[in-house]
């Protein structure tokens, strides 16, 4: 594994230095690179470690690993800021997969009466030190990506990202979600969203997770 890791980092640092040798023959484009990012090299040593440290689980990964197996979901959703909560039941399987290094999430339930079923992959990001996460499911075609941070005292991870906004074609909107790890059996996932008439944010979902 650490020759595949050698390997990966030696590829890089050749690219860059190609890369280097091209901007200095190009002028502008040498410029336009610099005002970028300046491509600092790395001795294979060091990227070595580094990819090593970036691949190995950690604590992160273990806590997430305590979440393995089958949660019932209590759930509650409201269509706008103010609204009247609409409640439902769910059902998700979590499991590490990748040796630890993440954990796929499936949600079955239902949505306004139609059956509804999603997927997520979360991890914990050893080089950006944040949790990561993607969601897909069959109420729409694309892709929600967010990152977030661990709040110890908490004992909860927020995360950020973006959505797609299906009333405004090729917009996105901010999403927010607050992920609770209340104890070893208990879990709360609360969502946030801009309201569609205010563009505010409010709490449009709450699912209060009991591991069977």
């Amino acid at each position: 594994m650490k020759n595949l890791f050698f390997a990966a980092c030696t590829t890089l640092l050749f690219v860059a230095c190609d890369k280097v040798k091209m901007d200095v023959k190009t002028g502008s484009d040498a410029t336009e690179s610099t005002e970028k990012e300046e491509w600092k090299p790395i001795d294979s040593a060091t990227a070595n470690k580094a990819w090593m440290d970036y691949a190995t689980p950690g604590d992160m990964q273990k806590m997430l690993a305590k979440s393995d197996g089958a949660w019932s979901g209590e759930n509650t959703m409201w269509m706008e800021d103010g609204g009247k909560p609409m409640t439902s039941t769910s059902t998700t399987t979590n499991k590490m997969i990748f040796d630890g290094r993440y954990q796929t999430s499936e949600h079955k339930g239902d949505f306004m009466g139609m059956p509804f079923e999603g997927m997520s992959i979360t991890g914990y990001d050893n080089s950006k030190k944040k949790f990561v996460s993607t969601w897909i499911d069959n109420m729409g075609t694309g892709l929600m990506t967010m990152e977030g941070d661990w709040n110890a005292s908490k004992k909860s991870i927020e995360f950020k990202g973006k959505m797609t906004d299906p009333s405004r074609p090729g917009k996105d909107y901010d999403v927010r979600e607050v992920y609770t790890f209340v104890d070893d059996t208990h879990q709360t996932l609360e969502m946030y969203g801009p309201d569609s008439k205010t563009g505010k944010e409010y709490k449009t979902m709450e699912i209060k997770y009991t591991k069977k």
